[in-house]
């Protein structure tokens, strides 16, 4: 590793001008490192800032049954493709429990943050340098548009109650009455039905039917005090391993686990927008630094010209010089000063305090950059693969296709004929209402009900459709994860080059600030004029600024490439 020395120029120190800052600024002393090298948000056990601006797109319970396969795409296109057997069970059906569950207790909104275990940014004062992971803990547990994106699980909870609702118990009833004509009658009932998750229902109820009844309606009177009547009906081929409800519901519950790569897709693209603006306040106060120290430098030497020249040592001009660059670093510092003050502002919209209002950093809370690491030329595989399993772009297609399979599982019962098998039983009670007592004795009925239609074009045709689907998803799948080893491998690259500018620009700043250390004692000495100095001192700051430039490039590259391993998440 490169060593990044500290050049002091005693003979150009000023007092109250050098601060304890890493950049090699020109005529400075630069002190130790005030922060490491920035982490990932606490939870992350590496040490990278990943992230790559073009790949992310800024688009509680379990979640769906099948672990989601990122590494591969689903069954080739030119096959029919291979669903997923999700079995007519509590244990196989996503989060269908938990659903039930949250349908009886109503509605619960998620909370946004008891559940995470990112922590809540510190409190800061003026005197204390604002840190990088300061900054990404705020935007973790404060920066609203994540927490509207948290939302989302609130969202797709109540789409999986509500697809639940169709397992509802329904209560059921009729009063029919006939007060006038020659069949005088009147019929009350009242009962219940169960939808059950294996496709069919059970039912129970009670009725009585009283008067006169014309006698191909006989079955409507019942005993004294009435018939209480129980049944089951059982599908014996369509619906009974999935039906419309049991669909849906499996549906909501995909519905609600891809929420949760959505969230992530939001996050990395808040993070990164985060980065971005932390080093571009870091990079402008660092030139600020700049800009303050050379002007300091060309105030001090006015007092010395202008001595020299109520000496006759030098000609007036020279002190007009040197005036005029005065004016001109002035007018340059209350610029930076500007653009500083402007990129902290922009910085309050990431980083807040506990009550989620925007701080505004001060100059004084300036960390300065860290110092950089070299890239290890040997991580890219093993970055490249956790990619792959971590960017929410593959979890989301996976979650699509299982999604997809459901439907194409519904419509291959569809091809099924609809067979159903209905058993029931009943038993009047109380005074017989006919001297036949044809009511009193417990009947019962086993009956099967068949309805198929014939050609089944609607199944058929829409196996077909799904069946190019998920040939599309398979297709997206592979071309997805093509695309994210290409995001990994660029932001690589750009780190890369990020980090050999930075050892560049460095070594350049080195060799100017020597140069304008030189031009200076010449000057003094006589030896040398306003003019060189001056250029000599352009070239410095120069440099300078191209080495700040070098740096924010680097640690934003940092941030690139964490995007692109997608390494944030949410309660990771």
């Amino acid at each position: 590793m490169r060593i990044f020395c500290r050049i002091t120029l005693v003979l150009l120190l000023l007092p109250g001008c050098a601060g304890s800052r890493n950049v090699r600024l020109p005529f400075a002393e630069n002190a130790s490192t005030k922060e490491s090298a920035p982490t990932i948000h606490p939870g992350a056990d590496t040490e990278k800032d990943t992230a790559s601006p073009a790949v992310v797109s800024r688009s509680e319970h379990s979640p769906a049954p099948q672990a989601a396969d990122t590494s591969s795409g689903a069954a080739s296109e030119s096959s029919i493709p291979e669903v997923e057997n999700v079995a007519a069970s509590d244990t196989t059906a996503p989060d269908n429990e938990s659903g039930s569950d949250d349908a009886k207790s109503g509605m619960m909104l998620v909370s946004l943050n008891s559940q995470e275990e990112t922590p809540a940014p510190p409190a800061t004062t003026n005197d204390e340098n604002v840190a990088f992971d300061q900054v990404l803990a705020s935007v973790y547990s404060s920066y609203p548009l994540l927490q509207s994106a948290l939302y989302n699980r609130n969202i797709a909870l109540g789409q999986q109650i509500g697809a639940s609702g169709a397992f509802d118990t329904k209560l059921k009833g009729a009063s029919e009455n006939g007060p006038q004509g020659f069949y005088e009658n009147y019929r009350q009932n009242l009962g219940i039905v169960q939808p059950t998750y294996w496709g069919g229902e059970v039912f129970a109820g009670y009725r009585i039917g009283r008067g006169d009844f014309q006698p191909w309606y006989l079955e409507r009177q019942t005993n004294d005090a009435g018939e209480f009547k129980a049944g089951v009906q059982v599908p014996l081929a369509r619906n009974r391993n999935i039906d419309a409800r049991r669909a849906e519901l499996w549906k909501a519950g995909y519905e609600r686990s891809m929420a949760e790569p959505d969230i992530q897709a939001q996050l990395i693209g808040y993070v990164q927008d985060a980065s971005y603006g932390y080093w571009d306040w870091v990079a402008a106060g660092e030139y600020h630094q700049i800009a303050k120290r050379i002007l300091v430098l060309a105030e001090e030497r006015t007092s010395r010209i202008d001595a020299q020249v109520k000496a006759g040592l030098v000609d007036p001009p020279e002190l007009t010089d040197n005036l005029r660059l005065v004016a001109i670093r002035k007018a340059k510092a209350a610029d930076t000063r500007r653009k500083m003050e402007q990129t902290a502002a922009k910085l309050s919209v990431y980083l807040r305090d506990g009550s989620g209002k925007p701080i505004v950093p001060t100059e004084e809370q300036l960390p300065g950059f860290p110092d950089p690491s070299p890239v290890d030329e040997l991580q890219l595989d093993q970055d490249i693969q956790t990619a792959l399993s971590s960017r929410p772009e593959l979890r989301m297609l996976d979650l699509l296709r299982q999604q997809t399979q459901i439907d194409y599982r519904e419509a291959t019962n569809q091809l099924q004929p609809e067979l159903n098998a209905v058993v029931w039983g009943s038993q009047d009670i109380g005074e017989p209402t006919s001297s036949k007592r044809d009511k009193s004795p417990y009947e019962s009925e086993a009956s099967v009900y068949l309805d198929v239609p014939m050609q089944r074009r609607k199944a058929r045709g829409k196996m077909t459709e799904l069946q190019g689907k998920l040939a599309q998803l398979s297709a997206k799948q592979r071309i997805t994860a093509d695309k994210i080893s290409i995001d990994v491998q660029m932001a690589h690259a750009a780190l890369r080059s990020a980090w050999d500018q930075v050892v560049s620009s460095q070594e350049s700043l080195e060799h100017a600030e020597d140069l304008a250390a030189r031009e200076r004692t010449n000057q003094e000495k006589g030896a040398s004029d306003l003019l060189k100095v001056a250029l000599r001192e352009q070239y410095a700051v120069e440099s300078a600024e191209k080495y700040v430039d070098a740096m924010k490039l680097y640690f934003e590259s940092r941030a690139d490439y964490r995007a692109a391993m997608a390494l944030d998440q949410i309660g990771r």
